[in-house]
């Protein structure tokens, strides 16, 4: 990556960081590093895989309740891809996905705002989701590969425009608080093995990376609301 061209992008998403959503966050286990310190910056520089992360910084957003990460993270990959938007009334004439808009006729067709506002939602019923807005969205269960298949797959879509992957996993095997957490990952450094994830519940922790192998253990979880299945991750394109 360019110098110049990784200092702009630092800074543009570090200024994400400056608006008054974010609050002081939780303590960030050591077998995590955070992106916004010197260690974390220096990944970026290095990493093979960065496609993603200059598009969905420029859409990051907060989710906007404790249970709407799903949603905010497809609200991103949404933005990303350039999906026509339906009007927004804090926009107009202008418009863009948000954590309102994004609840269209067919969206609620397909999992209700009520039904994500009360109980979040599983990796399958984002994928649901995904397709709802015509993307092509695959649900890869982690239980149902292996790491080496994981980490290859999913560096190969961190490194071509327009493929994004979002991961569900358990907060509490990467050491922190606590339940299921949906974000999409940003960027992958083959030298430490570590996926970026952009966390979208900036008020909690920052985003982060985390080696492939922590990661993949953190999706290869039980889900209770997904009939105990495994979480794992989905790939999204055009």
């Amino acid at each position: 990556m360019p110098r110049l061209l990784y200092l702009f992008a630092v800074a543009a998403f570090s200024l994400s960081f400056a608006l008054p959503l974010r609050a002081d966050t939780l303590p960030v286990p050591a077998n995590l590093i955070p992106f916004d310190s010197t260690e974390g910056e220096k990944l970026l520089v290095g990493a093979e895989a960065t496609k993603a992360y200059f598009a969905l910084s420029e859409q990051f957003v907060t989710q906007q309740n404790q249970a709407f990460c799903g949603v905010a993270s497809l609200v991103m990959v949404l933005n990303a891809l350039k999906v026509p938007a339906p009007a927004s009334e804090e926009l107009a004439p202008f418009s863009a996905f948000d954590q309102s808009n994004i609840f269209t006729a067919q969206a609620e067709a397909v999992l209700p705002r009520t039904v994500i506002e009360e109980n979040g939602m599983t990796l399958d019923q984002l994928g649901a989701l995904a397709k709802a807005f015509g993307l092509k969205a695959a649900v890869r269960h982690a239980s149902d590969t292996n790491l080496d298949a994981f980490r290859r797959d999913v560096r190969a879509r961190l490194e071509t425009a327009g493929q994004y992957v979002i991961v569900n996993y358990l907060r509490s095997a990467l050491g922190q608080q606590k339940y299921g957490h949906i974000s999409p990952l940003a960027a992958y450094d083959a030298d430490s093995d570590r996926f970026l994830i952009l966390d979208v519940s900036r008020y909690k922790y920052p985003p982060v990376w985390v080696t492939a192998s922590d990661l993949f253990a953190a999706m290869n979880t039980p889900d209770r609301d997904n009939d105990n299945r495994s979480r794992g991750f989905l790939e999204i394109s055009r």
